[in-house]
């Protein structure tokens, strides 16, 4: 499948909002005893359908936090959100990670577990179905999540490869 080119340009009107969705701490063992330091999963996005990962390592919390909201700015998506929830069915691996999203009705919320949940949330998703199979660990379930986030395509970008109104996409007709 061809790689979509939905990076968002500027992030200096957006009013991106940050979530941590996973931190680690790690240890060095050295000459000198054990060296802790942190890795922090971030995701930020401005729950209007714009969604970015990062990760930060640090030797404090807070600088791994930081580091990691930092990089999340830099690799920001656009994705379609219709009617508080995806267009269409999609799922994605990444790793050991596979996931499945599936379009919901109004009300339903968010069915999703902890690192897809925050990906969800953080682009504006209300209303959505959601499983993970595999591996759970975050770094993964957050990329895969992000990669079905990719493949969607609008009911207007559709209806312009296909050549037909919005209402033919929907309607069949």
């Amino acid at each position: 499948m061809a790689k979509r080119n939905n990076r968002v340009k500027s992030t200096n009107d957006l009013e991106l909002k940050d979530r941590l969705v996973a931190i680690n701490r790690v240890t060095k063992v050295t000459k000198g005893g054990r060296a802790f330091s942190f890795a922090a999963i971030t995701v930020v996005g401005d729950e209007n359908g714009i969604i970015g990962w990062g990760l930060g390592k640090a030797n404090e919390v807070t600088a791994a936090i930081a580091k990691g909201v930092e990089t999340a700015k830099k690799n920001l998506i656009k994705v379609p959100v219709y009617k508080g929830t995806i267009p269409h069915e999609v799922s994605a691996k990444f790793g050991g990670s596979r996931i499945f999203l599936k379009p919901a009705s109004e009300g339903t919320g968010v069915k999703a577990g902890g690192a897809m949940r925050a990906v969800l949330e953080s682009v504006g998703i209300t209303d959505v179905l959601a499983k993970s199979k595999g591996s759970s660990n975050p770094h993964n379930l957050v990329k895969a999540t992000i990669a079905a986030l990719d493949e969607l395509r609008s009911p207007a970008q559709v209806a312009q490869n296909r050549g037909v109104s919005v209402e033919k996409v929907f309607n069949g007709k």
